[in-house]
């Protein structure tokens, strides 16, 4: 209980810092505007961009819409060492607090072990390549074939 009074009070203080800003500068509500536009597709690019410019290994990028409600993409990405880990969930974090004004949840920073990114509209698992291997994660979501499930209707 003491978390989440916590995190709505961050969360009052942050939209009352937002309409302060808007009220006093008319060039920065549109910048708010455009940040809190930024689609589902346009976050997967910048996730698999970020990803790439950081040397993530066997990037996988699964679509989820129709299969659940959490996200409308899982991307599952190995590091060659927890610190590489750790370093590409850092500078993925920070490119979506630029890109969108907001920050990520974030599991497992510490470790670097598997480290879990919650972007809104798409989540990212980023492993190490032993773990990765023992928990099999895009297997649950992904075909016979190695492909996306289609959607149930």
């Amino acid at each position: 209980m003491l978390f989440r009074s916590a995190h709505m009070k961050e969360d009052i203080v942050l939209s009352e810092r937002v309409a302060a800003v808007d009220t006093t500068a008319p060039d920065s509500a549109t910048v708010t505007t455009a940040r809190n536009a930024f689609s589902s597709a346009e976050m997967l690019a910048l996730v698999l961009t970020s990803l790439d410019d950081d040397k993530a290994e066997e990037v996988v990028s699964i679509p989820l819409k129709g299969k659940s409600a959490m996200a409308d993409h899982m991307v599952v990405a190995s590091g060659r060492s927890s610190r590489q880990v750790s370093a590409m969930a850092e500078k993925l974090i920070d490119r979506v607090k630029a890109a969108t004004g907001k920050s990520a949840r974030v599991e497992g920073r510490d470790t670097g072990d598997w480290v879990l990114i919650d972007a809104g509209d798409v989540i990212v698992h980023l492993f190490r390549p032993e773990v990765r291997e023992f928990y099999q994660l895009e297997k649950m979501w992904l075909g016979p074939m190695g492909e996306p499930d289609q959607p149930s209707t």
